[in-house]
């Protein structure tokens, strides 16, 4: 990362999501093509002046990016395929930026997408790779909820965490999500009683650690700052990206993750540090990993998590705005469009365009992202910062 090239003149705008639905009986194709559909409502282009496609989707079955250009009828000269969950977004919108800048599209369509029959997070669980289906799955631990148990219990064990700090994450998302019409459990309050008296799934996570699947999509266009004006659309700029793989693969149990390798990289690129940061926008599919994000992101030492969310209010009038539409822990997790909805909410907030809450004076948003679970623990981590143009 060192002397990394930076992302001036790369625009990204037109934040989209498609409504969050507990079960749906129509295929990701459908959740994808609406939220294409939405990006050209929003920014009133032409379906082929978009000549770039990055997708990320976990139940489009044997299709991928390529397929879609055909059932979309669209012919772009640049696409990309995200199989990468919780860490796609911060990816597309790297990707995109550069094929922007080099030249190699000119509008790039990001969309992560995904839909929620019946049996659709089970064939998922079961199906999700070769870990999944030869060393896990037909020992009887399917599913992440074992997964990231064993890495809650180990972060509770060697820092001294309690589950009501872990509460904290989850109520305060809560509250956030309060006023947002995506959020599938925005109406219903969350106590710190509430959440301490929940029952266990796999100790010791407890039904509140966790996400609701669902389905939906988020979606969001990179081109150029030039064009974003010229169309009259509201944009940020990319200050700085990151992202790693398969980092610290030697601990025994995951505890930090890639961010704590390059977060210097990331904030010497962006020429500024994490106290001007206005808002952090984290991938929550379990409150350990959020803690794990404020640590390795900078905003205080690794173990210190605990300490600092007591210190600190994470809503999104607080003194450390945190998933301020309320994460997925209380929007629901709409398959890989988890992985895009830290960077739409960031894009939202930077340029005024929340669907609930606004955080007060945001113009600096980091958002993050962690994906693909295998084993014992995820693979890809990115993360973004992204600043609004007044």
């Amino acid at each position: 990362m060192s002397g990394a090239r930076d992302y001036r003149g790369v625009a990204v705008t037109s934040p989209v999501t498609i409504p969050y639905a507990r079960r749906s009986d129509k295929p990701a194709h459908w959740f994808i093509g609406s939220a294409l559909r939405a990006l050209l409502d929003a920014s009133g282009l032409d379906k082929g002046e978009i000549d770039g496609l990055a997708v990320s989707s976990f139940s489009l079955g044997s299709d991928t990016t390529i397929a879609l250009t055909e059932h979309f009828d669209m012919s772009p000269r640049w696409i990309e395929w995200l199989p990468t969950g919780g860490a796609s977004g911060v990816m597309a919108l790297r990707r995109a930026a550069r094929a922007v800048q080099d030249g190699d599209a000119n509008i790039v369509a990001c969309i992560a997408g995904d839909t929620a029959g019946s049996a659709s997070f089970s064939n998922l669980v079961r199906e999700f790779s070769r870990f999944s289906s030869a060393a896990v799955y037909p020992y009887g631990a399917a599913g992440p909820n074992g997964v990231f148990a064993l890495i809650t219990d180990n972060y509770m064990r060697r820092f001294g965490a309690e589950r009501s700090d872990f509460g904290r994450i989850a109520v305060s998302q809560r509250a956030n999500a309060n006023g947002n019409p995506n959020a599938l459990l925005g109406a219903k309050p969350l106590s710190i009683d509430d959440y301490l008296a929940a029952p266990p799934i796999a100790e010791p996570i407890h039904l509140f650690d966790c996400v609701l699947p669902c389905a939906g999509a988020e979606a969001f266009l990179v081109m150029s700052d030039e064009r974003a004006r010229a169309l009259g659309l509201r944009y940020a700029h990319v200050r700085g990206a990151i992202e790693r793989h398969n980092a610290f693969f030697e601990d025994p149990v995951a505890e930090r993750g890639g961010w704590a390798m390059d977060r210097d990289a990331l904030y010497a690129q962006a020429g500024l540090g994490p106290d001007a940061v206005d808002c952090l926008q984290t991938y929550d599919d379990y409150p350990v990993i959020v803690a794990m994000q404020i640590e390795d992101l900078g905003f205080c030492g690794k173990g210190d998590a605990p300490a600092f969310l007591r210190a600190h209010d994470l809503t999104v009038e607080g003194d450390f705005p945190h998933n301020s539409c309320g994460g997925q822990l209380s929007c629901g997790q709409a398959g890989a469009a988890g992985g895009f909805l830290p960077v739409v909410e960031a894009l939202r907030q930077v340029t005024r365009q929340p669907l609930g809450r606004q955080v007060p004076d945001a113009r600096i948003a980091l958002a993050s992202g962690y994906g693909m679970v295998t084993y014992d623990r995820c693979l890809a981590s990115g993360a973004v910062l992204l600043e609004g143009m007044a």
